[in-house]
């Protein structure tokens, strides 16, 4: 017999203006699933996995994402185009519009926190105007046990009415959605988009500014593993770099795929409780561990599923922008709880399309802090309309549109700490050798797994260096398991003055980048630029 006591458990929201609802508390993933299906607003996959769409938003909308301007944080936000500011009477307002359209109607409230070590634990209060939502931030937050729930106080309260559409002209927003932080009130107030990513990234991007203006913690938009003996890695890249799939690896422990801290105590925790993962081309064989993921209590969005409600992972006809959530235990070799200590090495993963940086280098503290705030990576020919070539794309910090704080704040955080902790950064490129994308090939993937297993067990302690003619970065003549000559990429393009040329066009696209950045750097970044 099945026990269905709990989904009679409710709490009022009428402290948050919300009046007459029908309030689902804590709802377990069975019972979401099922709430779900019977409102018709998705199906069941032939994995067992729910499978929603998202409607007219499948990713981000980062020109309607907004920071209310206020005495918190009028004078620390980098204000600009990825901090948008917002009037705090519009935000009141409009608050109260969004609570008054989910008066009355049938809602799901969950209890979570976020950020692993007790010591940096954030409440959570989430309340959802769809069940699949709600899903999502059983996924994504941490769980709370039941004693934990006795007595809970919020943190932060997230408020997501995706059917509640803004009047632009009243209401201060761009258009009918919006993603809007209070950090007055600890509110994240989002509507008008069902894509669940904003709820995640809401609150990541709530800590970006608490962690380091509070707590003294810097946070970190990457992923992290630990060995055998302790010692913890950590992952940086931007989209198709390899992030996920170069953390998740047999012989060490994942901590998260996605969002950590960096203590004043050395240690990395991570803000999660589950992961957020890309599933187009999904294979098993490519990615056993996401792939084994998707079973009852996942959330498939915006695939294409057949009769047999099977899903075509390459089929992109909704979006490139495919996923899947699950709670971190859907992964079998984890770290519990998702915390680690001895952070060795950091892995700045890049995707250069260009042929130019080297498979791996060895970075100084002010190259470091360089190509942290650069967050390089390439865009290549085919994946969006109109480019013929490779783009380069630069994302501070690794992710700029998280970090409400100026990128050489979090730079300078970083460089402290890894002194402190006398870590090893390497720049790893996953992209392109031989020449640029169209002439040259993908870095083999096995090549890669052997460069950063090498620099994980200290095999690279002892080879000889050379310096990169114009970037500066040191490389290893060699490495076991990867033929010397890729070790230096100019050793692989056959024509050798093409790759310069081609080197030092790569080499002012980042400080063109970097020109906004210079007037806050401080010497020892300044030089870790290129050197022509």
């Amino acid at each position: 017999m099945v026990d269905n006591t709990q989904i009679t458990k409710t709490i009022s929201l009428e402290d948050y203006g919300i009046k007459n609802a029908t309030v689902h508390y804590q709802l377990s993933p069975q019972e979401l699933h099922e709430e779900t299906l019977r409102l018709g607003q998705g199906v069941e996959s032939s994995f067992g996995a729910l499978a929603v769409n998202t409607g007219q938003f499948t990713g981000r909308s980062p020109k309607d994402r907004f920071i209310v301007k206020d005495e918190v944080t009028k004078d620390r936000v980098w204000w600009g185009d990825i901090n948008i500011p917002f009037d705090p009477e519009k935000f009141d307002k409009l608050y109260a519009k969004v609570v008054d359209y989910l008066g009355g109607k049938e809602i799901y409230a969950r209890d979570a926190y976020a950020c692993a070590d007790d010591s940096y634990r954030l409440n959570i209060r989430v309340i959802n105007e769809y069940p699949w939502s709600n899903l999502f931030a059983f996924n994504m937050f941490l769980r709370a046990e039941d004693d934990q729930l006795d007595g809970f106080k919020e943190d932060w309260l997230i408020v997501n009415a995706p059917g509640f559409k803004a009047d632009p002209e009243v209401d201060g927003t761009r258009q009918e959605n919006f993603a809007i932080l209070n950090f007055s009130k600890k509110i994240a107030l989002i509507g008008g988009t069902g894509y669940t990513g904003e709820i995640k990234k809401g609150i990541f991007s709530a800590l970006n500014f608490v962690l380091p203006v509070y707590k003294n913690t810097l946070p970190m938009h990457c992923s992290a593993n630990v060995g055998e003996d302790g010692d913890t890695a950590i992952f940086f890249g931007l989209s198709g770099t390899g992030k996920t799939t170069l953390s998740a690896d047999p012989e060490r422990r994942l901590i998260g795929d996605d969002e950590h801290g960096w203590t004043a105590e050395n240690t990395i925790f991570n803000f999660e409780g589950g992961c957020y993962a890309k599933v187009i081309n999904l294979s098993e064989e490519n990615e056993p561990d996401i792939y084994r993921a998707i079973k009852p209590g996942a959330i498939l969005e915006n695939v294409v599923l057949n009769e047999k409600g099977e899903v075509d992972f390459e089929n992109t006809s909704i979006t490139q922008n495919t996923r899947v959530s699950y709670p971190i235990h859907h992964i079998n070799n984890i770290q519990e709880p998702s915390s680690g200590e001895n952070p060795k090495n950091i892995f700045f993963l890049t995707a250069d399309a260009f042929g130019v940086l080297p498979p791996i280098s060895k970075l100084t503290p002010g190259q470091a802090a360089y190509h942290f705030i650069s967050g390089y990576t390439a865009k290549v020919a085919g994946t969006e309309a109109g480019v013929d070539e490779p783009v380069p794309s630069f994302s501070a910090c690794f992710g700029a549109p998280f970090m409400p704080l100026h990128p050489t704040e979090y730079a300078e955080m970083l460089s402290k700490k890894m002194k402190a902790a006398d870590v090893n950064v390497w720049l790893v490129n996953t992209g392109w050798t031989g020449g640029p994308f169209g002439v040259g090939s993908r870095m083999k993937l096995k090549y890669t797994r052997e460069m950063i297993s090498s620099a994980l067990e200290g095999k690279l302690e002892n080879v000889e260096f050379e310096k990169h003619e114009i970037f500066g970065l040191q490389m290893p003549k060699t490495c076991e398991g990867v033929p010397s000559e890729v070790l230096n990429p100019k050793n692989t393009w056959n024509d050798t003055a093409a790759y310069d040329r081609k080197a030092k066009e790569l080499s002012n696209f980042f400080r063109k980048n970097f020109s906004k950045f210079e007037e806050y750097a401080n010497e020892e970044i300044m030089k870790g630029a290129p050197i022509e």
